[in-house]
């Protein structure tokens, strides 16, 4: 797990004060085109108390980013995707919530691909990750 950090410690450590609840649970974005993956993300982390909504690209994902009131905890997304990718999702949903939690996951490049945006995710996971790795990410960032 890479987690961009400041003076030391988590720039994350704020995130208790970002729940966004839904029938009291955290609510959680997934966005991959891997079906698979995304079942995969709600068998993990529904368990573990949060609420988590899926999508297979990242422009329906961004209309229910942009429509939802409030915004999820996280945004967890993919990097290659087809049409938007991962790191032009997190910008826009930045855009709209300039504090917006984010993980971008990929099999297909690693945290490099970020080093020269201006615009980065909270945290980064190499697929595969395991599970414990990635309910410790997604708590990490919201706080729960």
């Amino acid at each position: 797990m890479a987690c961009i950090e400041v003076e030391g410690v988590f720039s994350l450590a704020m995130a208790k004060n970002h729940h966004v609840e839904t029938h009291g649970k955290p609510v959680v974005f997934v966005v991959d085109d891997e079906s698979m993956l995304l079942d995969l993300a709600d068998v993990i982390l529904k368990p573990e108390g949060f609420e988590v909504r899926t999508f297979r690209d990242a422009e329906t994902a961004l209309a229910e980013y942009a429509a939802a009131k409030p915004p999820p905890c996280v945004v967890i997304t993919d990097y290659a995707m087809g049409g938007m990718n991962g790191l032009e999702l997190i910008r826009q949903c930045r855009i709209l919530h300039p504090d917006q939690r984010t993980i971008m996951v990929s099999g297909t490049v690693d945290e490099d691909i970020y080093d020269h945006v201006e615009i980065k995710p909270d945290c980064f996971l190499s697929k595969p990750y395991n599970a414990e790795q990635f309910v410790a990410t997604v708590r990490t960032l919201t706080g729960y």
